[in-house]
C-alpha cells in the first residue's frame, strides 16, 4: 500500500507507530477508473482485537466501493457502517466495537471527505481550514445518522492531512 500511496500522491508521507506488532489504525487506499478514495482509521482495541475489528471494517471500505460501486465519502461510510453492523450481527456476542475514520476522494479537482469523528485538515496559503468529522463512529451507535459529505476545490500547493487519535495518543 505505501507503494500505491506514492504512486498516487508524489509529496506524501505515512507515519505509522503502532505499539503492538498488529494494530487497530489502518491506512486505506483505493482506485476506481476516475477517483481515488483514501482513509486512515482507527478501530476499536488494540493488538489482535483492534486488529480483527480492522479486518471487518477495511472489508467494509472495499465492499462498499467495489460491490456497491460507491464513490461519495459519506455515502461509502454509511454502507461501511451497515456492512459492519451486519458482520458483528453474525456474532453470538454483543459487540460495540467500531471505527474512527477520515475518508477522501479525489476527482477532477475536487476533494471530498466525510469522517466519523476523525477530522480533515488542509493548509493553504498559511492558513489552517479545519472541516470538522461527524461525532459518530462506524458501527452500532444509539443515535446514528447519515454521515456529511464536505467538497472542497483543490488549490496549488494545498496540504492535505489526515490522521487518527493515535497520532495525538
Amino acid at each position: 500500500t505505501d507503494l500505491a500511496v506514492t504512486e498516487s500522491f508524489n509529496e506524501s508521507f505515512i507515519l505509522y507507530l503502532p505499539k503492538d506488532i498488529v494494530a487497530g489504525d489502518f491506512y486505506w487506499l483505493e482506485k476506481t477508473k476516475d477517483t481515488t478514495l483514501f482513509a486512515v482509521a482507527d478501530c476499536t482495541g488494540h493488538g489482535v482485537p483492534g486488529a480483527m475489528v480492522s479486518v471487518i471494517c477495511n472489508n467494509g471500505l472495499n465492499r462498499s466501493v467495489r460491490e456497491y460501486n460507491i464513490t461519495q465519502p459519506s455515502k461509502i461510510l454509511d454502507k461501511t457502517r451497515d456492512i459492519v453492523i451486519q458482520e458483528f450481527a453474525k456474532s453470538n456476542e454483543d459487540i460495540q466495537d467500531g471505527m474512527d475514520i477520515a475518508l477522501c476522494s479525489i476527482k477532477a479537482g475536487k476533494l471530498n471527505y466525510s469522517g466519523a469523528n476523525n477530522p480533515l485538515i488542509v493548509i493553504r496559503d498559511k492558513q489552517v481550514i479545519k472541516v470538522k468529522a461527524d461525532r459518530q463512529p462506524i458501527g452500532a451507535y444509539e443515535k446514528s445518522e447519515d454521515f456529511t459529505n464536505h467538497t472542497l476545490d483543490i488549490k496549488k500547493n494545498d496540504m492535505i492531512y489526515i490522521f487518527t487519535d493515535g497520532f495525538v495518543d
